[in-house]
């Protein structure tokens, strides 16, 4: 397994595909790294899964040094309503002062994302559902499918059709004890027994990582299962999850998808 950062700077704005930027920072004293992206189309974008509001400044930052003025962002995707990946979703709305700006997600979670920010302000938030499960702006069509319960109710990913990237929200997430922004997979990770024991005697393997995090934050596997049946039709060129690392490799994406939907002890069913 090798990063595949190219010596970038995480202290910048990495553009991951055409005209989509990582704007998030490398979290050192913890293990959860959370991934905003920024997609640019023309003179405007979308901001996934924002962050939270102790990294409102940094991915802000990120931003303008991407060249976009917070009034250029259209819409706000909010994947769930957990605090990491929307807490500063009161700030982006009160910065980015675009009349047309909207509030996108899925109607179990506009519940509660508008407790996140004032009554008056509320209007914006709109359902995908009522979009068709489609958002188009400039040249980019964004869909959006439905993953139930992985990890809550109004749970979804977005899928990108002009560069096939798939935003994953927590899905192919994990808690890394080391991260790299990129990561691919030896071929030996196909066969391997025991992900515990490097067969090349590695010292750090992303996988028991992944596993775990999905084994103690999604409900079950039948909930699991279901959303890798849903993206498994996909043809997906990159995987984006809010949590961890990016694959770009397509056996890796492949790998994942079947590994995940046939993991056990996922959530109650470990009782």
């Amino acid at each position: 397994m090798g990063p595949l950062n190219d010596q970038k700077s995480y202290d910048r704005p990495i553009e991951i595909a055409e005209k989509i930027y990582w704007v998030g920072f490398h979290e050192k004293l913890s293990n959860l790294h959370c991934n905003p992206y920024l997609m640019v189309e023309g003179d405007q974008a979308v901001l996934v899964d924002a962050g939270s509001r102790p990294d409102f400044a940094v991915v802000m930052m990120k931003i303008l040094q991407a060249g976009i003025a917070p009034e250029q962002i259209a819409a706000l995707i909010y994947h769930h309503y957990d605090p990491d990946l929307c807490g500063s979703l009161s700030n982006m709305v009160d910065i980015c002062e675009n009349p047309k700006l909207i509030v996108l997600s899925e109607p179990n979670n506009n519940v509660f994302l508008s407790y996140y920010i004032e009554r008056k302000k509320r209007a914006l938030l709109q359902s995908i559902d009522d979009h068709g499960l489609v958002f188009n702006f400039g040249e980019r069509t964004l869909q959006f499918l439905k993953t139930p319960y992985a990890h809550n109710a109004g749970s979804f990913v977005t899928y990108d059709t002009k560069t096939k990237t798939l935003f994953s929200s927590d899905l192919f997430g994990n808690l890394s004890q080391q991260w790299e922004l990129f990561v691919e997979l030896d071929d030996d990770c196909y066969v391997c027994e025991d992900y515990d024991r490097c067969i090349k005697r590695k010292k750090y393997c992303p996988l028991p990582d992944i596993f775990e995090f999905h084994k103690s934050i999604m409900p079950s596997g039948k909930a699991l299962r279901y959303a890798m049946d849903v993206i498994g039709n996909l043809d997906i060129e990159m995987i984006a999850p809010q949590h961890g690392s990016i694959f770009k490799k397509k056996r890796d994406i492949d790998f994942l998808i079947e590994k995940l939907g046939a993991l056990q002890g996922v959530g109650i069913d470990a009782y």
